[in-house]
């Protein structure tokens, strides 16, 4: 027998709409854009930072313009799995656009997309509020840092780089996935077109 909390999420991820589905896409087209745009100004700023020896801190910096789609779908549409569905949208637009990592690139939105998700989940899909982004925040950097270990070649970093990394990456995910999405989704709040039931 299915409990309370788990027939709300069910009920929740059923119950999208024609406006959920929308502001997911919308959400993906237009970040899949900047995730374009960031990938080109990666390379500049990564060979920069190469020529101190910093040079993997570029992708750090950067990863929390990366995840922006994933946090601000669910908070736009409260809706269980929209975190992922707007990163990977986010990821097929920018592999779409000429991206630089072709197809890795869903696989990244995937795991951007879950990471940030799980943070919601934690809350029952209830919080999509300070709290939640806060929780998609740390969850969004654990996940893709453990990929980063895995297939980008982090584990060959000593502990002190490693901190530093992580450092770096929860500060860009708090700002750009965090601070950011609730600052537009009060925005998108004010102008009256979420109208929430």
């Amino acid at each position: 027998m299915m409990n309370k909390q788990s027939t709300n999420a069910s009920s929740s991820f059923m119950s999208y709409k024609l406006r959920d589905v929308a502001f997911i896409a919308l959400t993906g087209v237009f970040c899949g854009a900047i995730f374009f745009g960031t990938s080109l100004s990666y390379n500049f700023l990564a060979a920069g930072l190469a020529a101190i020896g910093m040079g993997p801190v570029a992708n750090d910096l950067l990863l929390g313009l990366w995840m922006i789609a994933g946090p601000l779908a669910a908070m736009l549409t409260h809706k269980l799995g929209a975190s992922t569905l707007g990163e990977l949208l986010g990821s097929f637009v920018e592999m779409i656009l000429g991206g630089q990592w072709g197809a890795a690139t869903l696989i990244s939105g995937l795991i951007q997309g879950a990471g940030n998700g799980l943070g919601f989940a934690l809350t029952g899909y209830k919080r999509f509020d300070k709290l939640g982004l806060l929780l998609s925040t740390i969850t969004g950097t654990i996940i893709t840092f453990g990929w980063s270990l895995i297939n980008e070649g982090y584990a060959k970093y000593n502990i002190g780089f490693l901190l530093l990394l992580f450092v770096v990456r929860f500060i860009s995910i708090g700002f750009f996935a965090g601070v950011l999405v609730y600052w537009i989704n009060k925005l998108v709040e004010k102008s009256g077109i979420l109208n929430r039931d």
